[in-house]
């Protein structure tokens, strides 16, 4: 895997990836942005975020869970000092759909967490890393229902 990021002016960057993509970081006014974009941090805490949710979904699907949306709600602390790595990361998991099994969605979490989620293992390093998740089942809608 490759990337490219590149200065723009003052303390924004554009970052491209290796498929084509780009996206551009800017930081805070108070350290010279002009909050043109995610800070690299938020960049790193979402890359982990969507890293583990991939892995969810695809889980939650081959487990033949019907699906509706996911998301997953991070919240993360910083060291005071130098450098201001992750020491907390929260992970909040919403599932919704049909006959969703609790059981299943704990499963998935479990496995990308100690097994497939790059990102969220390589922070773990630093940050105690946690998980917790709700289901919300959603009712099928009949033609009558309609």
């Amino acid at each position: 895997m490759k990337a490219r990021v590149k200065w723009v002016e003052q303390v924004a960057f554009l970052g491209e990836t290796e498929s084509n993509h780009a996206v551009l970081m800017d930081g805070a006014p108070a350290a010279g942005g002009r909050n043109l974009g995610p800070r690299p941090m938020e960049m790193l805490l979402i890359g982990a975020g969507g890293c583990t949710s991939f892995d969810v979904i695809t889980i939650l699907k081959k487990s033949r869970q019907l699906v509706t949306d996911c998301y997953v709600e991070l919240e993360a602390e910083r060291a005071e000092t130098e450098p201001r790595v992750f020491t907390k990361i929260h992970l909040h998991f919403v599932i919704k759909g049909h006959d969703i099994k609790p059981a299943v969605v704990e499963k998935a979490i479990k496995l990308s967490a100690e097994k497939y989620c790059s990102a969220s293992i390589m922070l773990g390093a630093t940050a105690a890393v946690s998980h917790d998740f709700e289901v919300i089942q959603e009712s099928a809608t009949t033609p009558s229902q309609v």
